[in-house]
């Protein structure tokens, strides 16, 4: 198949192209981009602005420490709201805890701001208050996308445990726990970028330890649009690395999950 058929193939819904059409389609998006860029009006910062801001931002402010710190303080939310969220989900398969669960799921539509004082009142510090702002933002996204999954267990998987004579508790772990290791392990990745959404605005209300939302909210005081865009690019890129090790974690663990599927 020739390059030109490919390109057309890329034009088309559900079709396969080869590494040469996707490049030519990421080429033209990157041209596509920088075109709009450059007709941005003038205050919005050009690249070599927002480059010598980055360096002026690592060398004279303490970029990297308070990048540090920000992951820091954003891996631990992401392992606590994950062990929360994905143990409240996998106990929505008891009824006695069935009404629990599905009350955790709708503080998702609550926001941080309301009970922002009462995790202030119970936390120890500044570092404690961001961390759990954190989870308790990132915990019922992750709650709500697992108890779909765990509902949307076929019945049969249940029956075809228990006719090998598994008792309640192992068909829980075989089926609803190692059967959705695959499932669980991607609704963390996506909880895990909502973090990164959440993290400059926690860290911008506690400042406690700085991080990059106090430097952005700083920056932005202070009209230094060059410094801002250089740290919007910064969170970016951690957050599209950290995807991608996530998901070399889920292909690791869970190869299955990455089989075509061939058609009949």
């Amino acid at each position: 198949m020739s390059i030109f058929q490919d390109l057309r193939h890329g034009l088309r819904p559900h079709r396969a192209v080869g590494a040469p059409a996707r490049a030519a389609f990421a080429l033209v998006t990157a041209g596509m981009l920088a075109g709009l860029w450059h007709l941005a009006p003038a205050v919005v910062p050009r690249p070599a602005a927002i480059g010598a801001a980055l360096v002026r931002l690592w060398t004279e402010h303490g970029l990297f420490d308070q990048l540090a710190t920000s992951v820091a303080l954003n891996a631990r939310a992401i392992a606590w709201s994950s062990v929360l969220g994905l143990g409240l989900a996998y106990l929505s398969v008891l009824p006695a805890a069935r009404p629990l669960v599905q009350a955790l799921t709708k503080l998702r539509f609550s926001g941080l701001i309301g009970w922002s004082f009462v995790l202030a009142v119970v936390a120890h510090d500044g570092r404690q208050l961001k961390l759990w702002m954190l989870v308790f933002a990132m915990t019922p996204l992750l709650l709500t996308a697992m108890v779909a999954v765990v509902a949307a267990i076929p019945r049969e998987r249940l029956d075809h445990a228990r006719t090998l004579g598994l008792g309640p508790w192992r068909v829980m772990l075989e089926v609803v726990v190692r059967g959705t290791a695959a499932d669980a392990l991607e609704a963390v990745r996506q909880n895990a970028a909502m973090g990164w959404m959440m993290l400059t605005a926690v860290e911008g209300v506690v400042r406690a330890d700085g991080g990059l939302g106090t430097m952005l909210l700083d920056r932005s005081k202070h009209l230094d649009l060059a410094a801002v865009f250089a740290l919007v690019a910064v969170v970016l890129a951690i957050g599209a690395a950290q995807d991608r090790l996530l998901a070399a974690v889920r292909r690791a663990l869970c190869p299955y999950a990455e089989l075509p599927v061939t058609a009949d």
